[in-house]
């Protein structure tokens, strides 16, 4: 994976050296140190900064943030992917068919949070787990009662937490649900007044890298 550095500090290249003369030359000795030394300088001021209180501020990591605006619902006891349909920010993550995918291998942390709706009058569970490349992740799965319709308002709540994935570059990871019972969806919501409030995104996921995988 390569590490951007950006604004005005850039990667340092080794330099060029010329070829030393067969002859003692002072103008030589005098130019070959002027070349070693801007290029120690270059370094001096690059780990200068980078490891200065924040010199995070400089460097680009891979990451992705998606989510979708869209209404979801699925049939009992079957799992179904969350659809992802947004891409907020993205740099060498991205989605394609709610599918978010790496171009780069390393350790990554995957977030996300979905903004569950029930209308019945009983507590309704959830089970929401992962697939990497395809193939259920063990140990992913969590499990959640979404609250019950009542006084007439049907029952709400966000669920989200996160998980330390390791993938390969090319490699992605998708979102599943499943419900025992129908009356459980997924729910965008529209701005609303008194007082004003903006939208809701029926699911958020971001993906952020945190490490190189381990050699």
């Amino acid at each position: 994976m390569a590490t951007t550095i950006i604004n005005r500090y850039r990667p340092v290249v080794q330099p060029r050296l010329p070829a030393a003369p067969t002859e003692y030359d002072p103008q030589f000795i005098e130019q070959y140190t002027n070349i070693l030394r801007l290029y120690f300088n270059q370094l001096d001021n690059l780990t200068g900064v980078l490891l200065g209180e924040s010199g995070g501020r400089f460097i680009q990591f891979p990451y992705g943030a998606f989510s979708s605006d869209q209404d979801q619902t699925t049939t009992a006891n079957t799992a179904t992917l969350m659809t992802l349909n947004t891409t907020d920010f993205a740099n060498d993550v991205s989605i394609s068919a709610s599918e978010i995918t790496v171009a780069n291998a390393g350790i990554y942390n995957l977030q996300f949070s979905a903004q569950f709706q029930n209308t019945d009058t009983a507590f309704q569970d959830v089970y929401i787990w992962l697939k990497q490349n395809g193939v259920d992740i063990p140990g992913s799965t969590g499990f959640v009662s979404i609250p019950n319709r009542h006084a007439g308002t049907d029952g709400h709540t966000i669920v989200g937490w996160n998980y330390f994935l390791s993938m390969a570059a090319s490699d992605h990871v998708e979102i599943y649900w499943s419900v025992p019972n129908t009356a459980v969806s997924i729910q965008h919501l529209a701005a609303s007044g008194t007082p004003t409030k903006p939208s809701t995104q029926s699911v958020v996921a971001t993906l952020l890298f945190v490490s190189a995988l381990s050699t």
